[in-house]
């Protein structure tokens, strides 16, 4: 098998141009296989991440080539070895590795970790953000706060994470000895059941309504339909609020739009302040990029900066991204960052292929899995259809450049519906091997269709 590696590599290297190929793909190494796995190591996390991400289907496209379509591939970060050759100045001698300063330290949070990065002083505040960065600093600072909870509304890569974790880091600097609980909401569900079916509800009870001083709570909108958790999570919440507790929520989602949400649960989420963060308009998006640069010690010109952010508008997520390739690109392969380097790597991270229209995705989504296009747009909640439709609505965000109520119409639906099978499938692509497969054939379908 570790000649069909090879073999395989070298149609990669005709498939990509060669300085992508000697950062990402050389460096990988055949580990293991059997029948229907292959393991590759990375050399870190970072790059096992990026290959995962931006070569997956590039992958699974080779191997279907080389009679390997049943293969899954494995990516697994090498272990370090130490070296016994005499250590450089400036590295410690106890055999141990040294800190890498960009490394993000993290403060325990109950049984999730808080990033220490993710503090009100590195979070750049735009006309887009400022009133969500000021009310959290508030609660954050026991200032003057009325309210019951806070919930913070954004889509992915906006800030809220960053928010709401700078709250939970700003409590505890200040005193360390507070109870401070950080989950997403499908853990606190997961931990529910677990606690169901084990007899030990009332440990679960008693630590989120009696040892919590500040529950921050992570994507509420997958909630949805989940009946016990929301009414758990409901007398969790009267207990807090009866306390004076902190309680502060995320979600791309307003309580109301969140489908299958109890309105005994609605009323509670919104009984606080809510606050939106918009898309970082341009001149929030150049403070972004100088900031992250001056963290990761990147000298970017300024006709770069202006290039970045008039190029990547979608989230910050993006804007780091882009900025974490070219220092790696800058990096190992010693290449200096300019406009020419910016405008290469923009254009190969970032291709325009939306060039679909959601009716080509719908008649793709229903040749695959076998049903019929006006069942998509039917009110049906039977997985057989929904499962379908969330996955084509996915494609549509994806492939399209149409707005959420337009995508809305295609399929009836309002536009937290669309969000939210959006945001699911997204997400699931990260956890199910099945859902990642038929996402990536999918989208091959779809580019050939386009191309």
């Amino acid at each position: 098998m570790e000649t069909v590696w090879n073999q395989l590599k070298e149609s990669l290297r005709e498939a990509i141009d060669e300085k992508s190929y000697s950062l990402w793909i050389k460096p990988l190494q055949f580990l293991d296989s059997d029948e229907s796995t292959i393991c590759l190591g990375c050399p870190n996390k970072f790059s096992r991440n990026w290959v995962q991400e931006n070569y997956s289907c590039l992958f699974h496209r080779q191997l279907s080539k080389a009679g390997l379509n049943d293969h899954k591939l494995i990516l697994k970060v090498l272990p370090h070895r130490q070296s016994t050759r005499p250590l450089p100045h400036g590295q410690n001698g106890n055999g141990k590795q040294l800190t890498i300063p960009t490394m993000p330290r993290r403060i325990r949070a109950g049984e999730k970790y808080l990033n220490a990065r993710f503090t009100f002083d590195n979070f750049v505040v735009g006309e887009c953000n400022e009133f969500a960065y000021s009310v959290s600093k508030a609660l954050a600072h026991n200032s003057y706060y009325p309210y019951s909870s806070l919930f913070l509304l954004a889509s992915t890569g906006l800030g809220k994470s960053h928010l709401i974790q700078a709250v939970g880091n700003s409590i505890l600097q200040k005193k360390p000895t507070a109870k401070v609980l950080y989950i997403t909401t499908e853990d606190f569900t997961n931990e529910m059941i677990y606690a169901l079916r084990n007899n030990l509800i009332d440990q679960f009870k008693n630590k989120y309504r009696k040892l919590c001083d500040v529950l921050l709570l992570e994507e509420l909108h997958f909630l949805s339909g989940k009946e016990k958790t929301q009414v758990e999570l409901g007398y969790t919440l009267d207990s807090l609020f009866n306390d004076e507790k902190v309680v502060i929520f995320t979600s791309p989602l307003a309580p109301e739009e969140i489908p299958a949400m109890k309105k005994m649960l609605s009323s509670r989420l919104t009984s606080g302040v809510i606050t939106r963060i918009e898309k970082p308009g341009l001149h929030t998006r150049l403070e972004i990029l100088r900031q992250k640069a001056r963290e990761r010690k990147v000298s970017l010109p300024e006709d770069v900066v202006y290039f970045l952010a008039e190029s990547i508008t979608q989230d910050i997520r993006q804007l780091e991204g882009i900025l974490a390739s070219l220092e790696a690109i800058s990096l190992y392969l010693k290449r200096e960052i300019n406009m020419g380097l910016a405008e290469e790597t923009v254009e190969r991270l970032l291709p325009n292929i939306r060039l679909a229209t959601v009716e080509d995705i719908q008649k793709i989504v229903c040749k695959y899995f076998k049903v019929d296009s006006e069942a998509l747009k039917s009110k049906s909640r039977k997985k057989i259809i929904s499962y379908p439709r969330s996955m084509a609505i996915y494609l549509s965000r994806r492939y399209t450049d149409e707005s959420l109520e337009s995508i809305g119409r295609s399929f009836n639906r309002n536009h937290s519906t669309i969000l939210y099978d959006y945001e699911k499938i997204k997400r699931n692509i990260g956890i199910e091997n099945g859902i990642r497969r038929e996402v990536e054939f999918l989208c091959r379908q779809i580019e050939d269709r386009i191309a």
